[in-house]
């Protein structure tokens, strides 16, 4: 039973929509150029679809943490101007994203016209979900839409707080990625296999609870594996390890889903240059930390993962920015995009890494939510898609009673 509207069950011709984006791309720190746009294309869809309509686009994103100050590095004007190239036509950015200058901008639309906003985080009352900030928000369009699924798990005004004032939908990317990761996790075909990687143990608690209570198997790589190493009794030498998640590490050892490194790829020292080895994982030196898995340990998470019908991951397999250290990372990326199988990799860094070695068009999907992807791993309402709820809610009822 459909629970919130979708782009297609609204009328938008002719009508202002405003269309909340997650235009969040990193930026070169020396020349401010955007690095990758993938997130910015993601949302084309839904933005032509809208073109098409004769609609009068209006576009809000934020752009890094600028913390309520303006940050003239975080401005739209490069986004704006990406924007433009992709689609081939005219995209005008403004200096503010609320106020008397934006509204006039606005009103001198025609139908087909795209406008950016600035930097919604310039004002500390986006992130506070300020009601009168939501209101100015919502003052500017007819309809609202959110395309922005990497901000989904947040209460913020251009979230949450502007859906209490316009009729509001899911764009085509927040509909896909609540499709796609949803049926995979819900009603997987089986072999389901996780995987996950990472640094620390303490960001994917309710990640590895879930998984766990749903996968067939869960293979463990990234810094993540040594406190499970450790919790078995290993010396781990100075590999990363929260020591005050040991017992939890014990208790889900517990399970016999879980499947950790044989072997892993040291270095004497967290550099690209540093010295390294391959070692079994009983023969960690002292001075020495574990950096990514090693080649017995990529043998036999390809021979598990083979026969897989559902795959989900988050979190890479070891510091695949370095290029001594990518290994892990890169062949299991690889080894997935040849498989006959549901293949989702949600988690910033891990789609930032199957992104890099070029295998993310030859997955089924790769997230655009880092955090937000994980939180729906783990079975939690986005607040975001709770808003969009509400908002299907009111609608449907002030439609039954204009109706009687």
């Amino acid at each position: 039973m459909q629970t919130f509207f979708t782009l297609k069950d609204l009328d938008v011709v002719g009508k202002r929509v405003l269309v909340r984006v997650d235009f969040n791309v990193p930026l070169d720190k020396k020349t401010n150029e955007i690095t990758d746009d993938k997130r910015i294309r993601e949302s084309l869809p839904t933005i032509k679809y809208l073109i098409e309509k004769n609609a009068k686009l209006i576009l809000c994103s934020h752009l890094g943490r600028p913390d309520g100050k303006i940050v003239d590095s975080l401005r739209m004007d490069n986004v704006a101007a990406r924007l433009q190239k992709l689609l081939n036509k005219k995209v005008k950015k403004l200096e503010d994203c609320v106020g008397i200058s934006v509204k006039k901008e606005i009103s001198k639309m025609d139908s087909g016209d795209i406008i950016v906003l600035e930097n919604l985080r310039f004002h500390t009352e986006e992130e506070a979900n300020d009601e009168i900030f939501s209101k100015q928000l919502s003052e500017l369009a007819d309809i609202y839409v959110n395309d922005a699924f990497g901000t989904c798990h947040r209460a913020h005004a251009s979230t949450y707080g502007v859906t209490k004032y316009l009729k509001s939908a899911a764009g085509f990317l927040v509909e896909k990625e609540l499709r796609v990761m949803g049926d995979a996790i819900e009603n997987p075909d089986r072999p389901f296999i996780g995987i996950l990687g990472g640094v620390k143990i303490s960001d994917k608690i309710k990640v590895i609870e879930s998984l766990l209570s749903k996968v067939d198997k869960l293979l463990i790589g990234g810094a993540m594996a040594f406190i499970f190493l450790k919790a078995q009794g290993k010396n781990v030498g100075k590999s990363i390890v929260e020591e005050g998640y040991l017992d939890l590490a014990k208790k889900f050892l517990r399970k016999s889903k879980i499947f950790l490194p044989i072997d892993v790829i040291i270095a004497d020292n967290f550099d690209a240059n540093a010295n390294f080895k391959v070692v079994n994982v009983n023969d960690i030196p002292n001075d020495w930390a574990g950096l990514d898995i090693g080649h017995e340990t990529i043998k036999n998470y390809k021979e598990i993962l083979k026969n897989a019908k559902t795959v989900v991951w988050s979190g890479p397999l070891g510091v695949f920015e370095f290029e001594k250290f990518a290994n892990g990372t890169r062949e299991i990326a690889e080894y997935l995009s040849t498989l006959n199988a549901v293949t989702i990799v949600g988690g910033g860094d891990s789609a930032a890494a199957v992104e890099k070695f070029g295998f993310a068009d030859k997955l089924t999907h790769v997230s655009t939510g880092g955090a937000a992807s994980l939180e729906f791993i783990e079975g939690k309402k986005l607040q975001g898609i709770e808003a969009l709820e509400e908002s299907y809610k009111r609608e449907t009822v002030s439609a039954v009673k204009s109706h009687d």
